[in-house]
């Protein structure tokens, strides 16, 4: 019997070949990490990163100066979102916050977000999906067989907030997103576009959708350049390190951890430690891991120790669960698990015209019209 070869690993972090389109140098380290390292040069943590910073906040206040709000956060009750509205607050800005519920929300998320929003004194609009119209669209992107199943929750959430954000004047959408503890997700594993979303749905789904809030190359110009909206990795620009974090946002706001990372939806939950790693060997730990090696929280002895010592753990009855909810059967379910993998390239999308587009994407990313974190997921080359 053949042994089992193991995996090469990135020198530097833990990203490894489960990644398709992970490239090492001749030093055996991942553009992943580069793009970690072109990121810390953008927000640095010094004196610039401070003056960048303030520079930030008062282009905010005064652009927001004659708004109810002056910029619009999204809260899930986890812990980035949850600390992203507490650094608002004490920086002094006045954000709305915006949830999206897909359905999903565990207990503990919906009282993190009202005991946050409370405690911080911030209003709070809740958008509530059409349950039939999203499950019939997470279903397709089930039966697509694609990696990319948790989009349509994550296409939602950017067109909302920004939908709010055009209604009430303000032009500050901020994400939780920090590339030094989420790390860098490769396309290969999550791509998201509205027009991806629209051509699974078509193949697979049966419901008419009238009301899900999609995000196009149309809509995401006339956010841009028509109301004038920027999206803000706040995050980056401040020292983060979660285990602290939790401490302070369970004493001052009295919230609540929920088990792990992004595990506040009991989709997610499911996606991460259940789907992923058993149709797609995808373990999403390993995003994390690798930031905080990058970062200096965690060493790469530390996370190669953690991810070995056991799989993905997760819960058995969360599975039973999500069928039931889903409606579906436990051999709908089995075949879903057991189809032949795909990717979006086997569906259409705007990739190809992106690629087509690369040199006016990268004066955009110049001129700051395009996200960096966009430009060198998509664009990147070691």
């Amino acid at each position: 019997m053949e042994a089992h070869k193991p995996l090469k690993i990135c020198s530097r972090c833990v990203y490894d070949i489960t990644i398709p389109d992970i490239v090492f140098d001749v030093n055996g380290i991942c553009q992943f990490c580069k793009m970690h390292d072109l990121m810390e040069k953008k927000y640095p943590h010094n004196a610039e990163g401070e003056k960048n910073l303030q520079k930030l906040l008062a282009k905010i206040k005064k652009t927001g100066k004659n708004n109810r709000y002056d910029c619009v956060i999204g809260v899930s009750g986890g812990t980035d979102s949850t600390y992203m509205l507490h650094l608002a607050v004490k920086a002094g800005l006045r954000p709305l916050a915006v949830h999206f519920d897909n359905g999903w929300n565990s207990e503990i998320a919906v009282r993190n977000i009202q005991n946050s929003t409370n405690k911080l004194g911030i209003d709070l609009e809740t958008v509530v999906a059409d349950w039939e119209e999203f499950k019939d669209l997470q279903l397709a992107f089930l039966k697509a067989s694609v990696s990319d199943a948790e989009i349509p929750t994550d296409v939602a959430i950017h067109a909302v907030l920004h939908d709010i954000a055009a209604k009430e004047n303000v032009k500050y959408v901020f994400f939780g997103h920090s590339f030094r503890n989420e790390g860098i997700v490769p396309v290969s594993w999550t791509y998201m576009e509205g027009k991806y979303l629209n051509s699974v749905h078509k193949k697979f789904g049966r419901k008419k959708i009238t009301s899900f809030p999609n995000i196009t190359l149309g809509s995401l110009f006339y956010y841009r350049f028509i109301k004038g909206i920027k999206s803000i990795p706040f995050m980056n620009y401040f020292e983060y390190d979660k285990l602290k974090v939790k401490d302070l946002l369970e004493k001052e706001l009295g919230w609540r951890y929920y088990g792990g990372h992004h595990h506040e939806s009991l989709y997610t939950k499911f996606f991460q430690s259940y789907y992923l790693p058993k149709k797609f060997n995808i373990d999403k730990r390993k995003l994390e891991y690798a930031a905080f090696i990058r970062s200096g929280i965690m060493t790469r002895e530390e996370a190669l120790k953690e991810i070995a010592a056991e799989e993905y753990p997760y819960d058995k009855d969360l599975i039973g669960y999500v069928i039931e909810k889903l409606g579906i059967t436990k051999e709908e379910f089995d075949q879903i698990m057991n189809a032949k993998r795909k990717s979006f390239h086997d569906y259409p999308t705007y990739y190809p015209m992106l690629k087509l587009l690369k040199p006016f994407l990268f004066l955009g990313f110049k001129l700051g019209f395009v996200p960096e974190i966009i430009y060198y997921k998509y664009f990147y080359k070691a």
